[in-house]
């Protein structure tokens, strides 16, 4: 759909593509930086330095092939742009940031230049940070599966470190809102030797403490040797089926 209306008269389409919030660069179709919005120059302030500038300034009139390790790969992706292009890059190891490319067509659909906005810019120790945060919420899944009632699928290795992170998360959760069954799914779990041994048993007796009631599911014949000398009154069911049902009864009477 095309645009519509006009501007007014008083008002500079630089200005008010300056007034957005955005970082919002303009290049030509020879790949020249030509302008800039005041927020743009404000983060590549942090930026520009990397690539021996002083300023965002002096990026006016460079051409971002020196922003390129493959500027020739570059040009041929932006030379065959039909509509925008978004990904994720990294700048000299120091910034991470996603990048969106639109290109400017006349009424004859030919390339007149290109806006380019550069979207979240972090450093690589905070994205770092971040990557490392969502990991750890992927790694402690908690399902909500029934009134007051939740779920722990674990999955592969359950060493000390991420039984530390299991244990606190879970904790939190139950406390926050009043959980009153928790049901652990072990049988993704790939090793069951002592360690993890005691770490189940650290999680069913910090559980208890809280008025919370742990349910081990997803018993094998190899696992029940192991937590048969569980030292609880911890309830154990070979399917997730037969635990939810259990809790299920609890609640109904």
């Amino acid at each position: 759909m095309p645009a519509l209306g006009t501007i007014p008269q008083n008002i500079s389409l630089l200005n008010a593509l300056d007034y957005i919030g955005e970082t919002i660069i303009i290049a030509d179709n020879s790949y020249a930086i030509r302008w800039m919005n005041s927020e743009a120059c404000r983060l590549l302030s942090e930026v520009v330095p990397l690539f021996g500038l002083k300023d965002c300034q002096e990026l006016i009139g460079m051409n971002m092939d020196a922003f390129h390790k493959q500027p020739e790969h570059q040009r041929q992706l932006m030379e065959k742009l039909d509509d925008v292009h978004r990904s994720r890059i990294n700048i000299r190891n120091e910034f991470v940031t996603d990048i969106i490319v639109t290109p400017i067509k006349n009424a004859e659909k030919e390339i007149e230049g290109y806006i380019v906005m550069l979207m979240d810019v972090t450093t690589q120790a905070e994205e770092q940070k971040r990557s490392e945060k969502l990991i750890k919420q992927l790694s402690i899944p908690i399902l909500h599966i029934w009134e007051k009632t939740i779920a722990l699928p674990l999955i592969g290795e359950f060493d000390k470190y991420r039984s530390d992170q299991l244990l606190a998360t879970v904790l939190m959760e139950c406390s926050e809102k009043g959980i009153e069954h928790v049901l652990v799914d072990l049988s993704g779990i790939t090793e069951f030797e002592d360690q993890v041994h005691y770490q189940i048993q650290m999680l069913t007796d910090s559980l208890k403490l809280i008025g919370t009631d742990c349910i081990l599911v997803g018993i094998s014949p190899k696992l029940a040797m192991s937590i048969v000398s569980l030292e609880s009154n911890t309830k154990t069911f070979s399917t997730a089926y037969q635990g939810l049902k259990y809790i299920i009864n609890q609640k109904e009477k």
